[in-house]
Formats: structure tokens, C-alpha cells, sequence
């Protein structure tokens, strides 16, 4: 289990704990989908590691605990609004939660304090006890103070607080969101290495009320004295020896009189051994993907040793994109086991329920799956190699001339075309160098920038770079048109109905575009009445063009 794991766990048990209190206490966990969240820590990036440890966390916590996840800068670039609410809080939301973070895109800024107002208020703050659990790994850089926002939200909540992971922040960028816990009673918690991590998590658990003691039975004839009076051990299968002393988590449920579970009086985890009373429970044991459970009687005075068999096995996957290659850290690795399925990234070591398996590896575009079973108490590991190539797309306006433009948009094509004259549609991007895993094949590079418009064919071929240039064969229009409503440009060429071909448009006075060479011509709109001028221009490849439309 990573420090992170550890951090959350504690944290969504001070939920659960305040939850048994208060049946209205609900919470929303923010994640930093920003742009910074693919720096790394010890070699793996922050957003692998946040989306792990959140999803390892959500297996523990108990089902009917009500639960929202909202993100921010996960949909636009540069953008202070790019904040949603994507699972709201509700009872049985932990694989919502878990699909909604593998499926986030990292990109943009980060409106930390705008997140936790609208996730206060979706709690309706003001009118029921409610928590916030905010993981990020920077600054507010929207303008913004989390400091008064704490204040704020404390005075106008009934009972709000706010906890806040920084994760992988100096002490001194610490200082500046910690405020914002502690100005609503919450906890910041300081996540930048193993060690820390550890001492934090130690500090809230042992910071967290203690429950007032049952009351003092009647007299009764004292039992056998016992230290514990539970202590169940988990294995694999019948021949593997016990698990060791992490990643366990148990479940435990009053049984009702048919045998199915009853009400939830807890949780506890890693090799745990304790006391519960008197009665019959519904016991559930987790182990990484594998649960089981079994109907324990608990009697005064004796110690019960239950042993449970978890009926599972080992999988590593090492995802390549070519052989030779190391395992790929931003590999998809999906795993399809009998009763469920998951979603891993890059090197991935799980432990699953027995049984026929389904492993697929996406890098990029390549796809690879592999079937097999695998037995109880066993351990596979399995290179899966997705068989793709990298490529590197450009555009230039003539040859060694390269288009640096943000406005250019890629788009790659299969070769080959259907029966109807389409192409497949493979993969999109913009800007300059744009890269692309693909599976081996021929394809076709367009290019676009503004009205200028080419494409050329290339080759992928495994474990190759390939250099996918187009040259665009144009240069860059200038128009200068003072008054005038409308410009338009035409090419020059007439068709058979004595029509020209318009290629673009603006509405401003000044306006530039980018034109494959040719011959063109310009046409002002201006005034009420519409008056029209117009002007010749040639365009020729990697020069501009500047003109002044009278």
C-alpha cells in the first residue's frame, strides 16, 4: 500500500467514524486533474499514483458511506471554470468514482478554492454537517485566496470542514493551502515522501475523538480471560502460506437469522486481530481484486481463529509497446477475472479471483489481449507487447520551412479506403510535434492550418520512429480593409458556372490567414449598402503577403 493509499484511507475513515454520529455527514473528494499532476514521484507520475490510491481506498470503505468525486482542469487548458461535479454524492458510488478518475485527462490549471465553495455547497453546507477532501499538487492559480475562502465556508457552514492532501508540495507551498484546513477544523496533510506520509497519517488517526466506553455490564460470572477474542488469518488458496502483514481489509456484519448480512458495525485492516462481542457475523476479507467470506459466532471468553481462502492468484504484466522495450508506464492495462473487471496503468502486479483471465494492453493506438486461467494460490507474469511505433508529425509551409503555428490541427488517416472513398479516421492532435503510438501500417498525415489544407501518406513499422511530415505548399496572407464588415478571399479560378471558390472569412478589419500558394482574390464588404472592393494577391510558399484593400 503507497503512503498516499495510507493518507486517504485514514482520511475516509474519519469520515466513516463521523458518519456512524451523523447520518446527514456526506463528503466529496476533489482531485487535482491539472496539468502538474504528470510530474512524477520516485519515477511514476502523480496522476498513476492519486488514481491508485484512490481506487485501492474506495474497495475498503463501506458501501452505504455517501460519497462525490469532483475534478478540476481536467477538460480545457488555461481555463478557471474547468470544474465539475462528476459523481455526486450518493451510497454505492466507489466504481463510478474509480471510473470517472481513469478516465480524467490532465491538463489544465487549478481553481482549488472555486472547487471546494461549489463542492460546500453542493453539500448544501449551510444547512447540514458536511466534508471536503481536497488532493492536490499545487497552488491556486486562479486568484483566489484558500485562506479567506476557509474562513468563509466555517462561518456559514452548520459543522464544514475541509481536509487537504499536498501531494508532492514543499513545506513552503504547504503553508499556503494548510490554511485552508485549518481554518474549517480540518487536517492538511504534508505528502512528500514515504516517511512523512506515515507520521501525518499516524497524527489524524490518533487525533480523532475516542469513543465513549459501553457501559459496565451487570455482575456476571467472569469468563475465560482472553486477550483477543478474534484473530482470522487470509490465504490465497489452501496450499499457499497466510498473507503477510498489509493490504488485507475486513468487513464485518451482524448476520441476520436467513444468514445474509446485516447491519455494518465496521471495518479494520492489514494481518488485524481485536475483540468483538458476543454474536454472529457475516466476515468479508479482501485482498487486492479477491474477497470471500464466511459466518463467524464470536463467544465470550473464547478466541475465534477463523481461516479464510480467498480462492485467487498473482498477475504481473509487463506492457511493451515493441519487444525489447522497458514496460511503459502510461500502458492501459485492463483485466477481465470471473466477477468483475479493473483498470491498471504501466507495470502492474494484482492479485485476482482464480479462473479463466483477459488481459488487454492499449499503448496509444495498439491493442493487445491475451486469455488464460490461472489457479489458486499461483503467480503469472506475462510481457504483453502492444506492437506499435512512434511517430512524430510536422507541418511545413514549404520544404525546411516548419510550422510552429498553435493553430495547426493533425488528423491521421488508414491508407487504404473504404468502398464508399472514406478513409478510417485513426487519431487527432495540434501544434507542432505532435506524437502518436500506431499500430504497423500505412496511414495518411492531413494537415491544416487556418484555410491552407495538405496531406501525405507514411509508413509505421514496430519499434521505429517515423518522422510524418506535409508539406503545406503555402505562405501567410495579411489584409488591411478599413470600414469594411466582411472580408472574404476567393480563389482566383473560376468554374464552369463562373463562380469562385470562397476559402475564408473575417469579420475585423485586420485579419491574417495561412493559404496554399495560388491565386487569389480578396473582396471588402462595406456599409449599409453593401459596397464591395476587391483586390488580386498571390500567395507564394513560406512568404507573407501584405495588402491594403482601398
Amino acid at each position: 500500500m503507497t503512503a498516499l493509499t495510507r493518507i486517504l484511507l485514514g482520511l475516509f475513515m474519519m469520515v466513516a467514524t463521523c458518519a456512524a454520529a451523523s447520518a446527514a455527514d456526506r463528503v466529496i473528494v476533489i482531485l487535482d486533474a491539472s496539468g502538474s499532476m504528470w510530474g512524477q514521484i520516485d519515477g511514476k507520475p502523480k496522476l498513476e499514483i492519486a488514481r491508485q490510491s484512490l481506487k485501492t481506498v474506495l474497495q475498503a470503505v463501506p458501501g452505504d458511506e455517501e460519497i462525490g468525486f469532483m475534478a478540476y482542469g481536467h477538460r480545457q487548458k488555461g481555463s478557471c471554470d474547468d470544474i465539475e461535479l462528476i459523481v455526486p454524492p450518493q451510497a454505492g458510488s466507489a466504481s463510478a468514482i474509480s471510473t470517472a478518475a481513469d478516465n480524467l485527462k490532465f491538463l489544465g490549471k487549478t481553481p482549488l478554492s472555486t472547487a471546494v465553495r461549489q463542492a460546500a455547497e453542493a453539500l448544501k453546507y449551510t444547512e447540514d454537517k458536511a466534508r471536503v477532501i481536497l488532493i492536490t499538487d499545487g497552488l491556486e492559480t486562479c486568484n483566489a485566496d484558500p485562506c479567506q475562502l476557509g474562513k468563509e465556508l466555517e462561518a456559514a457552514g452548520v459543522d464544514f470542514t475541509a481536509d487537504v492532501v499536498g501531494f508532492g508540495l514543499t513545506a513552503e507551498e504547504g503553508r499556503q493551502v494548510a490554511c485552508l484546513a485549518e481554518n474549517t477544523g480540518g487536517k492538511y496533510i504534508q505528502a512528500s515522501d514515504e516517511a512523512a506520509l506515515k507520521d501525518a497519517l499516524a497524527e489524524t488517526v490518533a487525533a480523532q475523538p475516542v469513543p465513549e466506553p459501553a457501559p459496565e455490564p451487570e455482575p456476571a460470572p467472569e469468563p475465560a480471560k482472553v486477550e483477543f477474542n478474534f484473530a482470522p488469518t487470509l490465504a490465497l488458496s489452501e496450499d499457499t502460506e497466510d498473507l503477510g502483514d498489509e493490504g488485507q481489509s475486513w468487513n464485518f456484519f451482524k448476520a441476520k437469522a436467513d444468514g445474509t448480512r446485516g447491519e455494518d458495525v465496521g471495518t479494520e485492516y492489514n494481518a488485524w486481530k481485536g475483540n468483538l462481542e458476543a454474536g454472529d457475523y457475516i466476515v468479508t476479507a479482501r485482498f487486492g481484486r479477491a474477497e470471500t467470506e464466511q459466518r463467524v459466532t464470536i463467544e465470550d471468553g473464547k478466541l475465534s481463529e477463523p481461516h479464510f481462502i480467498l480462492n485467487a492468484g498473482t498477475l504481473v504484466i509487463r506492457p511493451l509497446g515493441a519487444e525489447g522495450e522497458q514496460p511503459r508506464d502510461s500502458a492501459t492495462v485492463n483485466f477481465t477475472y470471473p466477477g468483475g473487471d479493473a483498470t491498471e496503468y504501466g507495470e502492474t502486479k494484482v492479485v485476482v479471483p482464480a479462473g479463466e483471465q483477459k488481459v488487454t494492453v492499449t499503448i496509444g493506438k495498439g491493442v493487445a489481449t491475451e486469455e488464460f486461467t490461472l489457479e489458486a494460490g499461483k503467480k503469472i507474469e506475462k510481457t504483453i507487447i502492444a506492437g506499435v511505433g512512434h511517430v512524430v508529425a510536422n507541418a511545413f509551409y514549404k520544404e525546411g520551412m516548419k510550422v510552429d503555428a498553435g493553430g495547426l490541427a493533425v488528423r491521421v488517416f488508414k491508407a487504404a479506403k473504404r468502398i464508399d472513398g472514406t478513409r478510417e479516421d485513426v487519431t487527432y492532435g495540434y501544434g507542432p510535434d505532435t506524437a502518436y503510438d500506431l499500430p504497423p501500417g500505412d496511414y495518411v498525415l492531413f494537415a491544416e492550418l487556418h484555410a491552407a489544407k495538405a496531406e501525405a501518406p507514411f509508413t509505421v513499422r514496430v519499434a521505429e520512429r517515423t518522422e510524418a511530415n506535409v508539406v503545406l505548399n503555402a505562405g501567410v496572407l495579411a489584409i488591411s480593409a478599413s470600414g469594411a464588415k466582411e472580408t472574404r478571399v476567393f480563389k482566383a479560378a473560376k468554374d464552369i458556372q463562373g463562380d469562385r471558390e470562397s476559402v475564408w472569412y473575417s469579420y475585423d478589419e485586420e485579419s491574417q490567414t495561412t493559404l496554399n500558394a495560388g491565386d487569389y482574390v480578396v473582396v471588402a464588404t462595406r456599409g449599409d449598402d453593401n459596397v464591395k472592393s476587391e483586390m488580386n494577391v498571390t500567395i507564394t510558399a513560406g512568404e507573407r503577403a501584405e495588402i491594403k484593400i482601398p
